[in-house]
């Protein structure tokens, strides 16, 4: 295997592992046994299992999505929320997430590095959305971007990350137009 391979299939095996026993009973060993490569390979990468996860996860944290230019606030905030709702669907995801967020809760060091993946990816999705948005006179001059993407994700990360709730056909429609009619109310 050609080392970017080797580093590959670490990640996978990272994820995967991740996703089925969850960070408190994730070992080196298990990693390196689904990955097919020795701990050698493993520990040359990274010094330990905190390492090499926040590395991982925060690269995955950290990958952009396509942000949207529907042509309307409308349109731009369902897709998001479209985008959003895949990724908090995704059989890994729907696994890791939860439990690194419990993980975040007990070790400042994962807390931080996923408060630091997802800030600067949220903060460049707010600020276009509602750039957009304002610039398209669809929102007033101030709107918020960090309120903005917190009205956009909290809910879903609630409703699909938390409580688990199946979502109706019009959810997402639904909850567009409140987000819409919140931000239009809450600038200054």
């Amino acid at each position: 295997m050609l080392r970017g391979d080797i580093t590959v299939a670490i990640r996978n095996a990272v994820m995967h592992e991740l996703a089925e026993v969850g960070y408190g009973r994730l070992s080196i060993e298990a990693v390196a046994r689904r990955a097919g490569v020795g701990k050698t390979a493993i520990y040359r990468r990274w010094g330990n299992k905190l390492e090499m996860v926040l590395e991982i996860v925060s690269d995955v944290a950290g990958r952009s999505v396509p942000l949207p230019d529907t042509g309307s606030f409308a349109g731009d905030l369902q897709l998001i929320m479209m985008i959003v709702h895949r990724a908090l669907q995704h059989r890994i995801a729907s696994q890791i997430i939860p439990d690194l967020m419990a993980e975040a809760a007990r070790n400042p060091q994962i807390a931080e590095t996923l408060q630091a993946a997802l800030h600067t990816h949220q903060q460049a999705v707010g600020e276009k959305l509602v750039g957009q948005a304002i610039a398209r006179g669809e929102l007033p001059e101030g709107t918020d971007p960090e309120v903005a993407v917190d009205m956009i994700l909290g809910p879903l990360y609630w409703r699909l990350a938390v409580s688990r709730s199946p979502m109706p056909d019009d959810y997402l429609e639904k909850l567009t137009t409140a987000v819409t009619a919140a931000l239009k109310s809450t600038a200054p």
